[in-house]
């Protein structure tokens, strides 16, 4: 049974990860994704061979898998031509270069919209299509420190903050820019049409980032109650031999953590009774001092056991080679396997939704850049003379 995104055809001009995160995933769930790559440099920039084998990188495909590639120089007139014939008939197109740059080489929504009304033309920047920061250039870090991420990423043992040290805004962006575009899909089938789809970053990061992250800057009247931050409360819990990660939610769970690290007395401790007396900041803090001393005298092993059997949240610190290891992982089928005849045998996560008639599924493929072009151009009627004139004038790799 194929995907639930089979027969989309799928232009994705994006590059490095908030596009190419969100068309792959619409390849997994089988959508025909055409990548295409400048002909400068690696193409995506993905490409640069860090964790590659016979120049296929690991970066690479783990944004691009299940896409074909077209190398191609859009900015010539040759180029451009090509890549208006594939928006005629495609369903969607996906770019992120910086606002206005598509318009200038006449391939932006009003554009691609004359030949095509019924696209969905998704176009991702860093800080939206106007304003005060539009033109600037963006990586990732800099929207995790607008959006407030890096000032809340606080380790309470360590007085300053920290980025998160992964693509945090680039994925969020691009979970965001493939639900958009899904939806978009779906009021078009309605008799809506087409439309250009805009996803800033920045309003991306920030609405994935604000449900826990601004939960301060939420209730606006001076009378609304004080409260924890989660990055104020989670923290790395040591234990004599390693170090766990634990929460607790309610009072049935906190009373189960007293008698997990050997103090049920605690149950009955004014200061430590309920939750309530958790939002005393002395009571907080002196209580912290008490588990921090009676964690230290336990293994991980012991501790877990007990607060498992508990019901608290909570588990180990996991290094990558304990992750691809554990248990609930290996019977879930997170990672698949396969093999590819350049980069050998590859492991990936599968998709995550599971689609009970529709399944998703790994799109087991990962193309050299413009190892597709024949194929490609064929499909929109060029002839080998006319592919290999492409070649000849350097249009094409």
């Amino acid at each position: 049974m194929p995907g639930p995104l089979a027969g989309y055809k799928v232009l994705d001009l994006s590059q490095v990860v908030s596009g190419p995160l969100a068309t792959m995933l619409m390849a997994d769930q089988g959508a025909d994704v055409i990548k295409v790559e400048p002909l400068t440099g690696f193409g995506d920039v993905t490409r640069l061979p860090s964790f590659a084998k016979n120049g296929m990188p690991a970066f690479y495909l783990n944004n691009n898998r299940g896409k074909r590639s077209l190398g191609i120089d859009i900015t010539t007139d040759e180029g451009r031509q090509v890549l208006l014939d594939l928006a005629a008939d495609a369903d969607v197109l996906v770019q992120n270069f910086r606002p206005g740059a598509c318009d200038r080489i006449g391939i932006g929504y009003e554009a691609i919209k004359a030949l095509n009304p019924n696209i969905i033309y998704c176009s991702i920047s860093g800080f939206g299509p106007s304003g005060p920061y539009s033109a600037r250039p963006v990586l990732d870090p800099v929207i995790q420190g607008l959006s407030g991420v890096i000032s809340r990423q606080l380790n309470p043992e360590v007085p300053f903050p920290d980025m998160v040290r992964n693509l945090f805004a680039d994925k969020s962006t691009a979970l965001t820019a493939a639900q958009a575009i899904t939806a978009a899909l779906l009021v078009r089938e309605k008799g809506g049409g087409g439309q250009h789809v805009e996803v800033p970053m920045l309003d991306s990061c920030l609405y994935f980032f604000w449900p826990d992250g601004m939960m301060d800057k939420t209730l606006m009247d001076d009378d609304a109650s004080p409260g924890f931050l989660l990055s104020q409360v989670y923290n790395l819990t040591d234990c004599s031999d390693g170090k766990i990660v634990y929460f607790v939610i309610n009072d049935t769970q906190r009373h189960a953590l007293y008698d997990a690290v050997g103090h049920p007395e605690w149950k009955e401790d004014p200061r430590f009774c309920d939750m309530a007396a958790m939002t005393n900041q002395e009571n907080f803090a002196a209580l912290g001092v008490l588990l921090a001393e009676a964690f230290a005298a336990k293994t991980m092993a012991e501790v877990l056991e007990k607060l498992i059997e508990g019901d608290v949240p909570c588990g180990p610190i996991l290094d990558a080679d304990e992750v691809i290891a554990d248990p609930q992982v290996i019977h879930n089928g997170t990672l698949a396997e396969w093999d590819h005849p350049l980069a050998g045998k590859v492991r990936q996560p599968v998709p995550a939704a599971r689609f009970e008639t529709t399944p998703a599924a790994v799109a087991a493929t990962g193309s050299l850049r413009g190892e597709d072009n024949d194929a490609i151009l064929s499909e929109i009627g060029r002839t080998e003379e006319q592919i290999a004139a492409l070649r000849e004038a350097g249009t094409i790799s």
